[in-house]
């Protein structure tokens, strides 16, 4: 049923069911901040022992491979029909084997302790890295996609992005928050658990929440925006995609942003290699973190001032000067001072951190959109393939990123030796630090500017988005009383 606001407004999602979705995203992903940024790398790299070029070559191969995997899956979602929908039986059923999978990539050092043949270790990761990627679309495609099946009205959606966007940064980031302090106490002798001990536990958490939390998408979310009963093929789902002009500029501009990826990759070597200090980025983005879970607050009052064009536009603008400001101020003190260097970082964190939150919740909404545009061009809702757009990507940015932070790392003079005693020492050229740095804070916001292009051709904003939701409120209400046989009025 439907809910009622204060104010009369109508509201189909209540309470309880964003709670439910907000904490399934958090327990998505808390697991996923591990394979994210720079750690994936450091882990393969330093942790399990593999050639940087192997390890770059296998994440960019995977990258490539998302292209047509995501999509694919999109259209094979898209496809299904179901009593429970065609989104919840993926969100019922991947948890479990999702958490395996993560269990066993994070393992392979465990598992390969006594194994000293490197094409063995390659293999491994190639596998077991393969079913985690393949099982991970699976459930996060229709994750998001039950972001726009969710509700019709623009207002639910928000709110409900909002939500999992709030809770996944509060417990989901966790993951990110024990292991650079958990790497500090290896690193330092206060415990005696290895690295590998230490990616592992994580793991095995993450594990925990993919049961729990995660599957609470498959057992407590609805779908309510009702599907044809015609079942499109999956070929009908790529062309329908093809012709959505709003959602190819879209993916434009993320494939031209995905080099942006590198800030995360190499603040990962920054505060491990340069600072040796991983712990430090925990005090450095705490008032950044803390202000940006404030800035979920802001975003109906920025909404009603800027469209969503505007907002990502102004985000990547603001990013690069930011960054170029953050480079050159820290140029005398990046790796000489960690106090000054952490007051430059905590003001970049703060600016950052009102876009990250954004950034959260806008495109993913904007994405929402054009469902809502092909659903009233061509009479077909695509949730499945379009939001693949968003996994993909997401992927894209940290595969092209995290590949090309592992090749860079003998360019720029950063390579690792390991020990008998499965330690590791870093060894690093003249200028190592200082291109760290670089690719911390300016090279990938300098590069990202490109993704402004096609941005400046996305039209589907405000009276032309208004009229397209009122046309498609009417058809709705015919659709169900269609599907339903009766009158439509119930959810």
């Amino acid at each position: 049923m439907s809910e009622v606001s204060s104010k009369n407004e109508l509201r189909y999602v209540g309470v309880k069911e964003n709670l439910a979705y907000g904490f399934a995203n958090a327990g998505q992903v808390f697991g996923y901040n591990l394979f994210a940024g720079g750690y994936l790398s450091l882990f393969f790299i330093k942790v399990f022992g593999i050639p940087e070029k192997a390890v770059a070559t296998m994440i960019l191969v995977l990258g490539i491979w998302d292209t047509v995997n995501d999509p694919l899956m999109g259209g094979i979602v898209d496809k299904t029909r179901t009593r429970y929908g065609k989104l919840r039986p993926y969100l019922l059923i991947v948890p479990i084997p999702l958490a395996i999978a993560t269990i066993l990539v994070f393992a392979g050092p465990e598992i390969l302790a006594d194994v000293k043949s490197t094409t063995v270790k390659i293999i491994y990761m190639y596998v077991s890295y393969f079913i985690w990627e393949l099982l991970y679309t699976l459930g996060d495609v229709p994750f998001w996609g039950m972001s726009t099946a969710i509700s019709p009205l623009p207002s639910d959606r928000t709110r409900a992005i909002s939500t999992a966007r709030f809770i996944s940064g509060l417990l989901g980031g966790l993951s990110m928050t024990f292991l650079p302090v958990m790497m500090d106490f290896t690193n330092n002798g206060v415990w005696e658990l290895t690295l590998a001990q230490d990616f592992l536990i994580l793991a095995l958490i993450a594990a925990f929440f993919l049961v729990t939390l995660f599957s609470l998408a498959g057992r407590k979310t609805k779908e309510r925006v009702v599907q044809s009963v015609k079942e499109p093929s999956v070929l009908e789902g790529f062309k329908v995609m093809f012709r959505n002009k709003p959602l190819l500029l879209i993916i434009i501009g993320n494939v031209l942003g995905t080099l942006t990826g590198l800030a995360g990759v190499f603040q990962t070597y920054y505060y491990a290699e340069v600072l040796n200090l991983s712990s430090a980025v925990l005090w450095i983005s705490l008032p950044g973190t803390i202000f940006g879970f404030l800035t979920y607050l802001l975003i109906p009052k920025i909404k009603k001032r800027f469209d969503n064009r505007q907002i990502v536009m102004l985000n990547i603008v603001v990013r690069f000067l930011t960054g170029l400001i953050t480079f050159l101020a820290g140029l005398k003190f990046y790796h000489t001072s960690v106090l000054a260097i952490s007051i430059i970082l905590m003001v970049q964190n703060f600016v950052f951190s009102f876009f990250n939150t954004i950034n959260m919740v806008i495109p993913t909404e904007m994405i929402g959109d054009t469902v809502d545009y092909m659903e009233w061009k061509t009479g077909e809702r695509t949730e499945g393939v379009t939001f693949s757009v968003l996994t993909f990507v997401g992927k894209l940015t940290g595969s092209v990123s995290t590949s090309i932070g592992a090749a860079l790392l003998p360019v720029i003079g950063l390579s690792f030796t390991q020990l008998p005693d499965g330690g590791t020492v870093a060894n690093k050229g003249e200028k190592t630090d200082l291109y760290i740095w670089a690719l911390f804070t300016l090279v990938p916001w300098a590069l990202g500017l490109l993704s402004l292009i096609p941005y400046c051709f996305y039209d589907l904003t405000g009276k032309k988005l208004a009229q397209i939701r009122e046309e498609m409120a009417v058809r709705r209400d015919e659709l169900s009383k269609e599907v339903s046989g009766g009158d439509g009025n119930e959810q």
